[in-house]
């Protein structure tokens, strides 16, 4: 049998202990000798002792960190423990003295390592210079590379979007065949065909009756990621987890519907969500799925199960997985149901369970506690047997589909999810193509669509499908054809509504003096159900409301082989609806109002985007006038004064400076459906010179409002700077408010700024090119996701260039880019795992900072090689008076290159190298510079790896740098005595 015992530093994945070096070999040694003598021999397997061969017997043999390896297997390190008086492990062998560990390293878990205390023979440190905790480092970058990341759910099966992908070193799993199943029974087959053919029935029909193959219009997806950052913050709300692409991002990355569950990994995707705002076609798209499966277009699917969210109770503990997909889904009733879902559940693969209106389910707390186990027998809630379908305790291999509105669905849920997908908005050509659908006549199309593009928010509405099928269909209905659109939401719902009133009066006259009365009844039932996040109708004890609202399209009826329900036919029509009772109801009073119709600093999570809408709405109510034409939803003999008072001071009172980006767009789009020019002269006289929209996803109607209200500025003589990063605003709508006078500078996507750039060269517009290139800035620079700095090589290029990509020389860039020349902040946190990568690409833009002050790199693990890459370009930095290098695990080589660069930067004034590796050696590489760095006011140098030795060097060369103002350099290294001693002849030597 061949032994082994490597001392093998290079190829260990442990981190030697700081405590082991204090010990002297020959100690160790003697205490191996000890153990090996022959006591231990009777307490362990004699096997054991034979895999294990200690060939050095002399002590200036034997290595501060030793490797036992045994034969076959892995290695193993002999640790001591911290504390000599710690009880051994086997008191037999020895019962007093310091204790020896042989750990595997497969043991040790790379975590957060505590700081020993000082050496023995030091003053003991106080308690708050030993509780700090830093992450675990090493001598060299190549033990850099081992170091622990930050912590990322390991459950979730979403890539950190934030993060560039990793390679890959292992061999990828092997491919799973899919399993031959054997020939389906005829009882099988049968149900199938009826399945398809009663779901072709089921789903031909469209919204307000339209027909699916005449009227549906195709499209994309986008594939999102969830965004779990790596950087210093990493506490995000959900709407901020779904990262933002932007403008050139969606465009290449469009999916159709075809490649939905198409797999492009090894690894299989079963659980899908797709993702959108109300109104944007997520249930239509999902019957457009079904009508493909029914067709024989989705081939690997022999069952689908849709399941509308709004119709399933939570709570009650009476289904099993079969009453589940055959009593409570779409699915029409199956005569053999027993061998029907025996076979489905032997071949889970072929099975297909959509939950759509995912975003109606009340009771999210514990989602996905207490999964369901059993898929037979037992009966459950639907939120187990939910919990189960999506943990694959039950069913494990069918694939699942939900459809939802992305700011009102768990985290815990969407985290865990394969693929998330979102359905994309009408784009301009989808506007033209569904508008020709709609109205078939040429003519009356051509007429339609002038009218819609002439009412430019209308247009803007209009990338909603919901919006633009109500808007189409209140050009149908046009009493005169010189009738003029709405030029607000509120304006527009409330013609509708009244319109479908109207229509429904002429057909069934449900609507007579009587029954008038049972408008403010189903106004009253809407906002109870806004306040209860339902859109349920059926508590209504009167059958005259009930079949009022039904008749009217203000309800709609869902039914299943188990029962039928009514809800209100959508978000736009019941929170209009709530809004008109809390204008006009006596029962709701002026702080109830303003609690639910004013823009408040802080949104409530649970009402997510109907709390958006029903605040637009409120205000509309309040302060536009109402429709003349039609039946109009409200009373005009209530007096809502008071309440348009309570509303009024709240809109003075408002500080936009205190609003977080959200909610100060809900603020535009509230002061925009007032149609009233007094506030919006009150909005842009509050809002602060600095406007952020950054982190919020920007649609066209959104890109209206704000240039709208902006457009005012100029008589009020007032310019903004505005923050359109992670918005996902669209060129046109980039190109529109850059244009704007009061707009004096902006940021966007680098992207997308040097698309909007060459869209303006393209059309020779010189003197707005000019403007765009002259107003975008940079600063402050702040780099948290991947894309935030793969850009600026291409703009440094077109800085250095003077020219855009692919186009001869543009006279606007004669000077360059000003927002590289006059950038001076950079914060890089991109983090442990993205930082190194990226670093190279911030290296490559630096050289063209020539006024930046402040470079922000903490905590990027750039060690030793990145050190050196920034050592070379330091000196184009003549300008930097700030460097921040903290936990970058840059140990002794990284601080001899950095020292003899810092020279070449005279302006620097503070350098902090907290937290890093540098030892002994490396003080004494930065003791050497410091008198020549003549403007170094502050040094950061505490917890790092030097002891004294270190710690007197700098402080002999502290002596000389008289500028400097504090020099911070304790570490658990030193002893508290010689850093008291150190202290007293310099104040200027700091702890802390």
């Amino acid at each position: 049998m061949d032994h082994l015992c490597e001392i093998d530093a290079e190829t260990q994945d442990i981190v030697s202990d700081p405590a082991f070096e204090l010990l002297p070999d020959n100690v160790i040694v003697e205490y191996l000798d000890s153990i090996l003598s022959g006591a231990i021999e009777d307490l362990l397997d004699p096997d054991f002792l034979e895999v294990l061969d200690f060939p050095f017997t002399k002590p200036q043999l034997f290595p501060n960190n030793v490797c036992l390896r045994i034969s076959g297997g892995p290695a193993f390190q002999i640790i001591q423990t911290l504390s000599p008086l710690t009880q051994p492990l086997i008191s037999t062998v020895i019962p007093t003295g310091p204790t020896y560990v042989l750990v595997s390293p497969q043991s040790v878990s790379p975590g957060t390592q505590i700081l020993p205390l000082s050496p023995p023979g030091g003053t003991v440190a106080p308690p708050e210079l030993t509780a700090s905790v830093l992450p675990v480092g090493s001598l060299s970058d190549r033990l850099c590379k081992i170091l622990p990341s930050e912590s990322v759910d390991s459950s979730s099966p979403i890539k950190v979007s934030n993060e560039l992908p990793q390679k890959n070193t292992e061999s990828p799993p092997p491919k799973t065949e899919r399993k031959v199943q054997p020939e389906a029974p005829k009882c099988v087959k049968d149900y199938v065909h009826h399945a398809k053919s009663h779901i072709k029935n089921a789903c031909c029909v469209m919204r307000g009756g339209l027909g699916m193959e005449s009227h549906y219009v195709d499209m994309h997806l986008v594939q999102r990621k969830l965004l779990i950052k790596s950087g210093k913050n990493a506490n995000k709300c959900l709407e901020k987890e779904l990262v933002i692409l932007s403008d050139s991002e969606r465009k290449q990355g469009k999916l159709d519907k075809s490649q939905l569950f198409h797999n492009t990994t090894s690894r299989p995707k079963q659980s899908f969500a797709l993702l959108g705002k109300a109104g944007v076609g997520k249930t239509t798209f999902i019957q457009r799925l079904c009508l493909d499966w029914a067709s024989g277009s989705l081939p690997q699917f022999q069952f689908v199960f849709l399941l509308n969210c709004k119709l399933l109770d939570l709570t009650k503990s009476s289904y099993s997985l079969k009453s589940l997909l055959f009593d409570l889904s779409m699915s029409p009733h199956c005569e053999d149901s027993d061998t029907v879902f025996k076979y489905i559940l032997s071949s889970p693969d072929d099975v297909l369970i959509i939950f759509d209106s995912f975003d109606d389910i009340k009771d999210f707390e514990g989602l996905l506690q207490s999964p369901a186990k059993s898929p037979t027998g037992t009966k459950y809630t639907i939120k187990q047997l939910f919990s189960g379908l999506f943990q694959k305790e039950i069913l494990s291999g069918c694939t699942l589909l939900i459809a939802t509105r992305p700011k009102d669905v768990l985290n815990q849920v969407l985290r865990k999810m394969d693929s998330l997908l979102e359905l994309c908005c009408f784009s301009p050509e989808d506007i033209e193509l569904y508008t020709s659908k709609f109205f078939k006549d040429t003519s009356i199309q051509e007429n339609a669509l002038t009218k819609i593009k002439n009412q430019r928010y209308i247009y803007s509405l209009c990338s909603n499908p919901l919006l633009c099928w109500i808007t189409c269909f209140l050009l149908e209905h046009h009493d005169g054809c010189s009738d003029a659109l709405p030029t607000t939401l509120t304006d527009l719902c409330q013609r509708v509504t009244s319109k479908h009133l109207q229509l429904a009066n002429q057909e069934n006259s449900i609507l007579d003096y009587k029954h008038m009365q049972n408008i403010p009844q189903l106004c009253k039932m809407a906002w109870e159900g806004f306040k209860n996040h339902s859109t349920h109708a059926n508590r209504v004890s009167s059958a005259e409301l009930v079949d009022c609202g039904l008749k009217s399209g203000i309800l709609t009826s869902y039914k299943t082989l188990s029962h039928q329900e009514n809800h209100f036919a959508g978000l736009f029509t019941q929170n209009l609806l709530g809004a008109v009772h809390l204008v006009q109801s006596k029962q709701v009073n002026e702080k109830t109002l303003v609690a639910y119709g004013g823009v408040q600093l802080r949104k409530r999570k649970i009402l997510g985007e109907s709390q958006d809408v029903m605040q637009r709405f409120v205000m509309g109510l309040l302060f536009q006038k109402a429709p003349t034409n039609g039946i109009s939803i409200l009373d005009s003999s209530i007096d809502i004064q008071a309440k348009k008072k309570a509303v009024d001071a709240h809109l003075e009172n408002l500080k936009p400076i205190e609003l977080v980006p959200a909610r100060l767009l809900e603020l535009f789009h509230c002061v925009y459906e007032t149609n009233s020019g007094k506030y919006a002269k009150v909005l842009l006289k509050n809002l602060p010179d600095n406007l952020s929209f950054c982190g919020v996803q920007l649609c066209p109607s959104d890109v209206y409002v704000i240039c709208h209200l902006l457009q005012q500025a100029s008589a009020l003589k007032r310019t903004f700077s505005i923050n359109l990063q992670d918005t996902c605003i669209p060129i046109s709508g980039l190109k529109e408010l850059v244009g704007l006078q009061c707009i004096k500078s902006f940021w966007a996507h680098t992207a997308d700024t040097i698309g909007l750039w060459e869209d303006l060269q393209q059309s020779n517009d010189e003197l707005n090119l000019k403007s765009a290139i002259e107003k975008f800035t940079l600063n402050p620079f702040k780099a948290t996701q991947g894309y935030h700095i793969e850009n600026l090589p291409l703009l440094v290029q077109i800085h250095r260039e003077k020219k855009l990509p692919m186009s001869p020389c543009v006279s606007a860039l004669d000077e360059g880019v000003p927002a590289l020349s006059q950038l001076q902040r950079v914060e890089f946190e991109l983090g442990v795992q993205t930082g190194p990568e990226l670093f190279p690409k911030l290296i490559e833009v630096l050289p063209s900072l020539q006024s930046l002050e402040h470079l922000d790199l903490e905590k990027n693990k750039i060690g030793d090689f990145g050190a050196e890459k920034l050592a070379g370009v330091l000196h184009f930095l003549t300008s930097l008076k700030l460097l921040n290098l903290s936990q970058n695990c840059i140990g002794d080589a990284g601080v001899e290159k950095l020292s003899q660069a810092l020279v070449s930067v005279p302006s620097l004034q503070s350098l902090s190298l907290y937290g890093n590796l540098i030892d002994d050696s490396g003080a004494e590489h930065l003791a050497s510079v410091l008198p020549d760095i003549k403007f170094l006011q502050d040094l950061d140098i505490k917890f790092n790896k030097f002891s004294d030795i270190g710690a007197k060097k700098l402080s002999a060369a502290l002596k000389n740098c008289t500028g400097m103002k504090s020099l911070e350099l304790w570490n658990d290294f030193i002893p508290y005595g010689v850093f008291e001693h150190l202290h007293l002849q310099d104040p200027r030597i700091r702890s802390l």
